[in-house]
């Protein structure tokens, strides 16, 4: 199994439209071959403001797939160059963290 954490930032005040256009796209992620998991996260509530905080414009996607190969097909779908397409002036910064289990 594969794991992804994306940390996506969005420019100041865009973080809102960025997760409607993500849970538009969310449906067509989640019937790839392969997915098993695909959710957008952000810092809980309720708990005080730390350094390991995100902050109001960031939002952590957790994923997971059964292989590398579904997640590498995943990176050329067709709905996710339409996705970046679509939310490319909304986003300040991506860091996608690819991990595997130990």
């Amino acid at each position: 199994m594969i794991h992804v954490v994306a940390v996506i930032t969005a420019k100041p005040g865009q973080r809102a439209s960025l997760l409607e256009a993500f849970a538009a796209n969310r449906a067509a992620v989640l019937a790839e071959e392969g997915c098993i998991e695909y959710g957008a996260t952000v810092d809980a509530a309720g708990v005080p403001a730390s350094k390991a905080s995100f902050g109001p414009d960031t939002f952590v996607v957790i994923e997971k797939w059964e292989t590398l190969a579904h997640l590498q097909a995943h990176a050329v779908a067709p709905h996710m160059a339409a996705h970046g397409a679509k939310t490319k002036e909304l986003v300040q910064s991506k860091l996608i963290h690819v991990l595997e289990p130990v």
